[in-house]
Parts: C-alpha cells; sequence; structure tokens
C-alpha cells in the first residue's frame, strides 16, 4: 500500500517535515520485514500483509497529527505576528498628550477666529438700509470740511487704528499696542475718572475692583472694542482733543480743553452690523499736515 505525502500546505522552504522521517523510516521497516519472510511461506506472507497494512495505517495517521500539528503552530505565529503589527500600528497613531495651556491658547484661537468670520460675513451681507443712509449723511458731513472717511479693518482694534492713524498724519509714530498699554495704565492710575462709568451686564451694580483690574488687563491682551471712556483717556495721554463724527448727532470733541489740533474720528453704528465701529479720516484735497508737538 503506497503512502502519499502531501507537499500543499504553505510552509517555508527547506524545512524539513518530521512526517518525511517517519515516511522514509517507516518504508526501510516495511521493505526488511518482505524480505526476511520466504515467498513461498503462504501462511507467514499473509501474516505478513496484515503487519504491513497495520504499519502503513499508523505511519498515516501520524503523518495527519504531524502535518495538523505543523498548520497550528503556523495559524499561532500568524496570529501572534498580527496583534503584534495591530499593537505597533495604535502606538504609532497615538495623538500626543496636549497640555492645559496648549488647550486654552487653541480655544482663545478659536474664538477668535470665529469673531473675525462673523465680521467678514457681515461686511458681505447687504446693508443697503441704515447702513447706506448712514455712509451718505457721513460723506455729506465730511464734504462740506473738505474730508472723506479712510477706512479702518474691523478686527476689533478700530478705535485705536483709527487714532494710530491720525497721529501719522502728525508725524506722531504711536502703534496700536503701545496706544493700548498706554490706556489701560492711565485708566488705571485713575481709578476714580472711571470706574464710576463701568457697571456689570449680568447685575447692574459698579465693578468690583477686581472686575475694574481685568477690564485694564482686556485692553492690553485683547482685541476688546474701545469706546467713549478710552478716547477720554487717550486725549488726556495725547494731551490733544479727540473729535467723533456722527450721522445723526453733532460732533462729540473730547479732551476739549486742551489747545492741540483735534484728531477726527468718524463713529459709525451701522457700518457692520456688529456693534460700534470707528473709521479715520483723509482730505479731499491736500493740505499740509501739522505736526505733533
Amino acid at each position: 500500500m503506497a503512502v502519499e505525502v502531501s507537499r500543499s500546505a504553505p510552509f517555508a522552504v527547506g524545512i524539513p517535515f518530521a512526517s518525511d522521517w517517519t515516511v522514509c523510516n517507516g518504508g526501510t521497516k516495511i521493505q526488511g520485514m518482505k524480505n526476511a519472510v520466504p515467498k513461498n511461506d503462504k501462511k507467514r506472507r499473509m501474516q505478513l500483509t496484515d503487519d504491513v497494512a497495520k504499519l502503513e495505517a499508523e505511519m498515516e495517521k501520524k503523518q495527519r497529527e504531524e502535518l495538523e500539528q505543523l498548520k497550528l503552530t503556523s495559524k499561532q505565529s500568524k496570529i501572534e505576528s498580527v496583534a503584534v503589527n495591530i499593537s505597533n500600528l495604535v502606538l504609532e497613531n497615538q495623538l500626543p498628550r496636549i497640555s492645559k495651556a496648549q488647550k486654552r491658547r487653541d480655544k482663545k484661537a478659536a474664538l477668535e477666529k470665529e469673531r473675525k468670520e462673523r465680521i467678514a460675513e457681515a461686511e458681505i451681507e447687504d446693508l443697503s438700509g441704515a447702513r447706506h443712509v448712514e455712509s451718505e449723511k457721513l460723506a455729506e458731513i465730511l464734504a462740506a470740511r473738505q474730508l472723506e472717511i479712510k477706512q479702518i479693518p474691523s478686527d476689533g482694534h478700530c478705535m485705536y487704528r483709527a487714532i494710530e492713524d491720525q497721529l501719522k498724519e502728525q508725524e506722531c509714530p504711536l502703534t496700536v499696542a503701545a496706544l493700548r498699554s498706554q490706556t489701560a495704565e492711565y485708566m488705571q492710575s485713575h481709578v476714580e475718572e472711571f470706574l464710576p462709568f463701568l457697571t456689570n451686564p449680568k447685575t447692574g451694580d459698579m465693578y468690583t475692583s477686581e472686575e475694574f483690574g481685568k477690564y485694564c488687563d482686556d485692553i492690553i491682551n485683547t482685541a476688546a472694542w474701545g469706546g467713549q471712556l478710552e478716547l477720554r483717556a487717550l486725549s488726556h495721554i495725547l494731551q490733544t482733543p479727540i473729535e467723533i463724527i456722527q450721522a445723526d448727532s453733532p460732533p462729540i470733541v473730547v479732551g476739549e480743553e486742551y489747545p492741540q489740533k483735534s484728531l477726527i474720528l468718524v463713529y459709525m453704528r451701522h457700518a457692520y452690523g456688529l456693534g460700534e465701529h470707528y473709521n479715520s479720516v483723509t482730505w479731499l484735497v491736500n493740505r499740509a499736515t501739522e505736526n505733533c508737538s
């Protein structure tokens, strides 16, 4: 009875099968058994046939067991290899831990981006109603004084940028950052002049010292919009009057006690739909500017 050995299993080339040895050794043994029995001894030849059949059956069984064990070992090795690869992939793809400080910075940046996006959306909206009427009135008022609006970006720094622009015309270079810093310092050193005019929007109570301190910190460190209190502080700092031209009201002059030439701003209620906005002005015709003292 011939013994067939399957070679179809996906094992590595060059690795000997344990069953190869079994087949070879078993075949030698069978051949030896056949040679030991004379051909004319029928009784012993019949017994030999039975013995050979049993031996071949044992060999086939042992061979199948060895092949199954090899397949199981190979499968387990593949599973372990996949598990290791998955584990390494998970470790490689893990995001680095983000610090609390970075999270605060990211949140602040996201809020600032959102605010700028709202401003940009408002700028492209069709505000031909109130905005158009206000712009027409302001153009008429300014033209009577040989002036026109000089657009300032609506980024939260508009009032300070308008002051900065006016100071450049008088050859007094002060940056927005410097104007904000000096404004906050002046207000903190003259609390009694400003604190009574600031109230908590939730409670209606006058600001506490802590709230006032935060208000001043925001002037320096954020894009908080400036208003009449900050204009008052700036007029004292620069010792210069600041005139605010409006569409529906007479101009307001802050710091009129100072004899210097006024800085001129344009206040617009409907420019962007997100609250007040300040622009600067420029001359319709060429005129020599005066140096600030």
